[in-house]
C-alpha cells in the first residue's frame, strides 16, 4: 500500500469528488459511516460517547459520527469550541443536523472539566485532521490535556489531534493520546515512527472508496509492507525441484561465548528454505553447531574467533552475529570485502567493525543488505535528532552506497537505493530480545541465496521475521517468547502463504 502525504491525501479527496462524482458532503458521510460501523462493533456496550469536534472538516466527521451513533441507539454528548464559531461548509451542515436532534446534548469544550464522565464511556477526538500545520495552542491544547487524563477508551478520527501526517511533531506539542486511530484509506508516516506513533494506539485503515485511479497513478516513494504485497513476492516451490534450486547459504558468525548467535542465524536460514547451508565459525563452537544444526555443514574459521573468511563462488554470505570485534576478525572481514563484489548481508559486529573507519563502509558491495538497529546505524553514519531525520539520512546513504538498509525499529524500514522506503507492519515488543536480529540475518541471507532480489529478500525477510514473532507471541506471550521461537513459527507462516 502506498503512503501519501497530507497534500496528496487532499488531492485524492478532490479527485474522487470531481471524477466519481460525489459531493464533499457525501464523502464525509462515507467516512462517518465507516467509522460508526467500526465503533459500533468494538464498543457495542458503551454507555456514552463524548465526541469533541473542531471547526474544520475533521469536526464535520465528528458531528456526522455523533448523528449516526445516535441513530444506532447510543447516547451521545457533543463538545465544540463555540456554537457560533465559523465552520467549514460541510462541518456546518453536519453541526446543524446534530443540533436538530434534541436527544443529543451539545456542550462547550470547557464543560468536560465539570462533567461526571461515566466509566463505561468512550471519548472520540475529531478536533484536527491531516490539514493541521501548526502547534495546537489555546483552548484546544487545554482540552486535549484534560482528555488525556481521563481513564476511559479514546478513539482518534483519521489522526490524533496535534499530530502532523508526515513529519515530526512540534517541540513540546500537546497531542491527543488515542487507544485506537481510525484512518481513512491510508497509513500516515507519523503512525509509523516511534516519537509520533505512540500517540496512535492501534491503527485501523477504513476504506471510504477514494479513487482507485488516483491511488494507482499517484507516485509515492513510501509504502507499507502489507498482506497484499507479500503474495506478489513469495515464490512457492516447484514440485520438480532439488536442493540446488534453493541456493547455497554461508553464515559467518560466532566467537567464544557467542556460539548461540551462529546457531540462531543458521537455524533461521535452514527454516527459511536454504538448499545448502554452511556455517563458518570458530572451532570452539563445532560441537554445539553440529549438534543443534545437524542439517548444516561446519567450516572452521579460527579457534576462539573467526580469523578467516572464505566463500565459494556460488554461495551467498550473511556475516556478523556474535563475531566480536577483535583485531584478527576485523582484518579477516576487511580482507574479504576488498576482494568480494557480490551482494551479501551484514549485521551486528560486522557493521560495528566497519563503523570504526568510515572509509571501510565503502567496501560494502553494491546491492548488499545491511540490517542495523538505531545505535548501529548511528555508529555507521552519524547522530540524528530523531527517527524522521535518521530515515532521511538512511535514504541518502542507501543511494550513495547503492545498498539496501534494513533499519530495525518497531516498524522496521527497508530503504532502497532508489529512494523508496517500505515500512513493516508485522512484529511486536516480545521480539525486543538479544538474538532476534541474528534470526533476521539468517532469514534474509537464505532468501537472497534463493535468488530473491535484494529488495524482495529484505522486504519479505522483515515481514517473515515479524509475522513469526506475532505467532510466537500468541503462543508463548510477548514476555516469555524467545528468539528461537520465531524460527519454530516460520513453518506456520509459510503454511498460510501456501
Amino acid at each position: 500500500m502506498k503512503i501519501f502525504s497530507a497534500a496528496q491525501i487532499s488531492r485524492c479527496d478532490d479527485f474522487t469528488i470531481t471524477h466519481e462524482p460525489v459531493t464533499s458532503l457525501n464523502l464525509m458521510e462515507r467516512a462517518a459511516k465507516a467509522s460508526v460501523a467500526w465503533i459500533s462493533e468494538q464498543y457495542r456496550d458503551a454507555g456514552t460517547f463524548y465526541i469533541f469536534c473542531g471547526n474544520g472538516n475533521n469536526g464535520g466527521d465528528g458531528f456526522a459520527i455523533a448523528r449516526l451513533l445516535y441513530e444506532n441507539g447510543f447516547n451521545v454528548n457533543v463538545f465544540s469550541e463555540d456554537q457560533n464559531a465559523k465552520m467549514s461548509g460541510q462541518t456546518e451542515v453536519n453541526f446543524k443536523k446534530v443540533k436538530a436532534l434534541a436527544e443529543i446534548v451539545c456542550r462547550d469544550f470547557r464543560d468536560i472539566k465539570n462533567s461526571q464522565v461515566k466509566e463505561n464511556s468512550v471519548i472520540i477526538d475529531a478536533l484536527f485532521g491531516t490539514g493541521l500545520n501548526r502547534k495546537v495552542e489555546g483552548v484546544y491544547a487545554e482540552i486535549i490535556q484534560v482528555l488525556n487524563e481521563i481513564a476511559i477508551p479514546k478513539i482518534a478520527i483519521d489522526i490524533p489531534s496535534g499530530l502532523f501526517a508526515d513529519k515530526m511533531a512540534a517541540e513540546n506539542a500537546v497531542i491527543f493520546k488515542a487507544d485506537d486511530t481510525l484512518s481513512f484509506q491510508f497509513w500516515k508516516i507519523s503512525f509509523l515512527h516511534p516519537e509520533t506513533g505512540k500517540y496512535c494506539g492501534n491503527v485501523h485503515i477504513l476504506d471510504i472508496g477514494l479513487s482507485r485511479d488516483f491511488i494507482k497513478n499517484e507516485p509515492s516513494d513510501d509504502f507499507v509492507i502489507d498482506e497484499t504485497l507479500i503474495p506478489k513476492i513469495y515464490r512457492p516451490r516447484n514440485d520438480f525441484s532439488h536442493k540446488g534450486n534453493f541456493g547455497k547459504t554461508t553464515i559467518v558468525a560466532g566467537s567464544f561465548g557467542k556460539t548461540g548467535a551462529a546457531v540462531l542465524a543458521t537455524k533461521a536460514a535452514l527454516r527459511t528454505g536454504s538448499g545448502i547451508t554452511v556455517t563458518r565459525a570458530p572451532r570452539c563452537g563445532y560441537e554445539i553447531l553440529q549438534t543443534t544444526c545437524s542439517e548444516a555443514m561446519f567450516l572452521p574459521g579460527g579457534d576462539d574467533f573467526v580469523a578467516e573468511i572464505f566463500l565459494e563462488d556460488d554461495f551467498v554470505a550473511g556475516i556478523g552475529p556474535g563475531l566480536g570485534t577483535g583485531e584478527k576478525t576485523k582484518k579477516a572481514l576487511l580482507r574479504f570485502l576488498k576482494d568480494y563484489s557480490r551482494p551479501l548481508v551484514l549485521d551486528a559486529d560486522a557493521l560495528n567493525m566497519l563503523a570504526e573507519n568510515t572509509e571501510n563502509i565503502k567496501l560494502i558491495p553494491k546491492n548488499s543488505i545491511i540490517t542495523p538497529h538505531p545505535k548501529e546505524f548511528e555508529r555507521l553514519f552519524g547522530k540524528t535528532a530523531d527517527s524522521f531525520e535518521r530515515l532521511e539520512l538512511g535514504r541518502k546513504k542507501a543511494a550513495e552506497l547503492q545498498i539496501f538498509i534494513v533499519l530495525k525499529d518497531h516498524h522496521t524500514q527497508v530503504i532502497t537505493p532508489a529512494n523508496e522506503v517500505y515500512y513493516n507492519l508485522t512484529g511486536n515488543s516480545g521480539m525486543a530480545k538479544g538474538g532476534s536480529g541474528d534470526v533476521l540475518l539468517g532469514i534474509i541471507t537464505s532468501l537472497l541465496a534463493q535468488n530473491y532480489s535484494p529488495k524482495n529478500a529484505a522486504i519479505f525477510g522483515v515481514w517473515l521475521h515479524g509475522k513469526s514473532g506475532d505467532f510466537a507471541a500468541e503462543k508463548y506471550s510477548k514476555e516469555a517468547m524467545l528468539p528461537g521461537d520465531l524460527i519454530g513459527e516460520l513453518g506456520n507462516v509459510f503454511k498460510i502463504l501456501a
